[in-house]
């Protein structure tokens, strides 16, 4: 099993089963699916709506010896409604009950992202960062961490003026989850965590099968079609292997068993250097999770704040 180390030495597999989109009725299955192949991270998060069910698994797990809690890794996200200082440990704690665990081995602050409530249905929904700066919230992270509720705590969908922003407190994120596949190959935004010491995760490794068409699906790429060909593997593990090459952790999501298999095959290709430069050559920049759902006509988010300032 491939994997990257933290400055503690604690390691993180580079490949985790995603649980974003997985029903409650079929994630169980799934992650006990997922250890049998031989994965060893899970990343979960609060509004994915499912972590109870992902608790049952590791219960199952766990109950039963097929594998230790020191053997796995999971990941969890602090949802954007809970990002005042006194809100960050009750939802940690709450996540870390529904997976029935003692502790998250990584929690991160899911989105640059502040809300009233869970779903922000307008502009009096939202909380502004001039209201409610990231560096408070981060700073409530910190203590997670201080107290042991978390081992490791990150960020998610940020960009350089915001990671610059948390790193000025003192204490660096850890980790950055983004969205990064072939289309969006995000390579100044990798540099920078990678100069600075913090790990990248990539969420949507294999493009957004229910943002994108199928026509346009990253698989029917000629390029990664033609490198998939040279390796005799499949279009989505050159993808997979694409992103582990350059020391990027991936977390494609799946229920089905025969996926979850074949993302995991990912592990035994190795792209060569001529591969990496033919990959280079077919971004887009094309980024699929917008944000779309906190930008209101007035409001204090804007796709030019989220993702540029």
């Amino acid at each position: 099993m491939k994997a990257l180390a933290f400055s503690n030495l604690d390691k993180i597999p580079l490949i985790g089963l995603g649980t974003w989109l997985s029903r409650p009725n079929e994630v169980f299955d799934a992650v006990i699916e997922a250890i049998d192949v031989g994965y060893r991270h899970i990343d979960c998060a609060y509004i994915y709506k499912n972590e109870k069910e992902v608790g049952a698994a590791l219960k199952y797990l766990f109950d039963f010896g097929i594998i230790q809690r020191e053997q796995i890794f999971i990941t969890s996200k602090l949802w954007n409604s809970f990002h005042r200082p006194e809100e960050v440990e009750n939802a940690a704690r709450k996540s870390i009950e529904d997976l029935q665990l003692d502790y998250l081995d990584l929690y991160l602050m899911h989105w640059p992202i502040a809300f009233k409530r869970e779903k922000a249905e307008g502009v009096d929904d939202l909380i502004s960062l001039d209201e409610l700066p990231l560096e408070e919230t981060w700073k409530a992270m910190k203590e997670l961490k201080q107290k042991g509720l978390v081992k490791h705590i990150g960020v998610s969908n940020f960009n350089i003026p915001k990671l610059k922003k948390l790193m000025a407190t003192g204490l660096k994120p850890e980790m950055n989850q983004i969205e990064i596949h072939p289309y969006l190959q995000q390579d100044e935004l990798v540099d920078f965590c990678f100069e600075n010491g913090i790990m990248v995760t990539a969420y949507s490794p294999l493009g957004s099968r229910h943002l994108m068409s199928k026509d346009d699906s990253i698989a029917n790429n000629p390029v990664i079609r033609e490198i998939a060909s040279k390796h005799d593997c499949k279009a989505t593990q050159v993808m997979l292997a694409w992103n582990m090459r350059r020391g990027i952790i991936v977390i494609p999501k799946s229920v089905n068993p025969e996926r979850i298999n074949e993302n995991f095959g990912a592990n035994s290709v190795e792209l060569d250097e001529d591969d990496i430069q033919k990959i280079k050559t077919i971004n887009r920049n094309q980024r699929n999770a917008t944000a779309a759902y906190a930008v209101f006509p007035g409001g204090p988010y804007t796709f030019e704040s989220i993702w540029e300032e």
